[in-house]
């Protein structure tokens, strides 16, 4: 089993690296596999709503997006770590997110989804909330854990003082794996849920 680690973060070793890093450690020792992947610090776009993907099976930007869809695809989890600037995630991350699961149509059912945010103070709970509508409207399950999946500093020495944030995270390491391993097990013995499909609400008698 493998899960990436999105780093959404312009600071290859800032704080957010040091928060997916305690996940990554727990999730090595539980014998899954890791790639981290950073995006912050690339030049990536946002959707344009042209739609090409939907012929060609992924972005018309040929950039990162389609690099990570490709090992994405492949994976069981995905952890994604976001900086908080504004009082949400970071906007570049945002704009990687949208397109990675609106041009990428593999099946996304059952892979196993978690945010993990890094703030001075405010913001990481909208943020949480930015990351994680990603994974709810594609039949991931979300990972939780002890609190919220957040760590609070300015510098990464600031971070290595949260001690109840580091616990937190590798406490959901530990349920990722778990959760891993609990899904690859049924879906061996009794594949995939059934999903429906062909409803589609859009109000045409303008009520």
């Amino acid at each position: 089993m493998k899960v990436l680690l999105i780093n959404g973060s312009a600071r290859p070793n800032g704080c957010t690296s040091r928060a997916l890093q305690e996940v990554e450690t727990v999730l090595q020792n539980e014998g899954i596999e890791t790639e981290v992947i950073i995006v912050g610090n690339k030049d990536i776009r946002g959707c344009i709503s042209c739609n090409s993907c939907a012929n060609s099976g992924k972005c018309v930007f040929d950039d990162a997006v389609n690099e990570v869809a490709k090992k994405f695809e492949e994976a069981d989890g995905l952890i994604v770590g976001t900086p908080v600037y504004y009082a949400h995630a970071n906007g570049g991350l945002l704009a990687f997110l949208d397109r990675l699961f609106y041009s990428s149509h593999f099946d996304k059912t059952m892979k196993v989804g978690a945010a993990v945010i890094s703030s001075r103070r405010g913001g990481s709970t909208s943020a949480f909330d930015d990351i994680n509508k990603h994974f709810t409207i594609s039949g991931m399950p979300v990972v939780s854990t002890t609190y919220w999946n957040e760590v609070h500093g300015f510098t990464k020495e600031d971070v290595e003082k949260d001690l109840e944030g580091l616990q937190t995270l590798r406490n959901l390491g530990r349920n990722m794996a778990f959760l891993l391993r609990a899904i690859q097990r049924e879906k061996a013995e009794n594949g995939l849920p059934i999903k429906e499909h062909g409803v589609f609400t859009s109000f045409p008698d303008g009520l």
